[in-house]
């Protein structure tokens, strides 16, 4: 882990410099393979979101346009597509986080067909917008706790280089 990789969001973007992070007390009894687990296993789900939020924003710009765009319809109808939906999204599942709220049933929304009634298409909207905004959410709270954790490594690793190391290790490892 290079330090641009180990500076927080802020740092990265050019913001004030700040103080370096201090330990958490927070994760005093949280040792430091399964930190970094915590730290993976929040990055894959922060990806997940971010993916299932892509396709629920795609879905919206599609249901939109209606019928204005022919290959709306096509697509939409290729994205509704159930046999084959079905591989993806057990592949794209998305579960809350502890503490943090349900998301809603985003393989019921990504199987359900635009409607041709617009009264159906504005309910459906709505329900992809709320989604939409649910993930959104949910996303930031997820970056608040890759920080958090982040932070944690950060300040062990500036406690004790010689940590640093055996992440390096553990990598190296595990493409050997």
């Amino acid at each position: 882990m290079d330090v641009e990789q180990m500076m927080l969001p802020a740092q990265r973007a050019g913001g004030a410099r700040t103080a370096p992070p201090q330990r958490d007390p927070r994760f005093g009894d949280v040792d430091l393979p399964e930190l970094r687990h915590r730290r993976s296993g929040l990055t894959d789900e922060e990806s997940r979101v971010s993916y299932w939020r892509r396709i629920i924003q795609a879905r919206i710009d599609l249901i939109d346009k209606g019928d204005r765009v022919s290959v709306a319809d096509g697509l939409s109808r290729v994205l509704a597509d159930s046999r084959s939906s079905h591989r993806r999204i057990a592949a794209l599942s998305v579960d809350s986080a502890e503490g943090l709220p349900p998301l809603p049933d985003l393989a019921d929304l990504w199987q359900r067909m635009a409607p041709q009634d617009s009264v159906d298409r504005a309910e459906l909207l709505t329900l992809l917008r709320e989604a939409e905004f649910r993930l959104s959410e949910y996303r930031r709270e997820l970056h608040a706790r890759i920080d958090q954790v982040t932070g944690e490594l950060i300040a062990r690793y500036r406690e004790n280089p010689a940590l640093a190391l055996t992440a390096l290790h553990e990598r190296l490892g595990s493409t050997v």
